[in-house]
């Protein structure tokens, strides 16, 4: 893999496996520091997968699609492991919020990069 390839994928690949370690850690292991914490945890997470899928080039619908069935998947994985954790509709939309937000701000920078080109 190129230098290049390595930068565009890495941080996407780095902020997969940071999701998997937000997403499926023990009940116990997530603190809450105030109510609704958890929701800005979850809109900024796949706000970060969106924007991280468009700079290592996935095409934008199919990323889009993939992060919300993986936002789905991830809560009702959480309902059914014995992780301790609940299955919240709310956090799965909130996700698909983040990732509607992620890929805005993907164009946003793509449409400044071309302005300077």
């Amino acid at each position: 893999m190129t230098a290049r390839r390595l930068l565009e994928r890495g941080p996407f690949a780095a902020v997969v496996l940071l999701s998997v370690i937000v997403l499926f850690a023990p009940g116990s292991a997530t603190p809450t520091l105030y109510p609704g914490l958890d929701k800005l945890v979850h809109l900024s997470l796949f706000a970060a997968l969106a924007l991280t899928g468009r700079w290592a080039g996935l095409p934008t619908t199919r990323l889009a699609a993939g992060l919300v069935v993986y936002a789905g998947m991830s809560e009702v994985l959480q309902g059914v492991l014995p992780i301790g954790r609940d299955a919240e509709v709310l956090d799965a939309l909130t996700d698909a919020v983040g990732v509607a937000l992620g890929v805005l701000a993907a164009r946003v920078v793509d449409l400044r990069r071309v302005g300077r080109a």
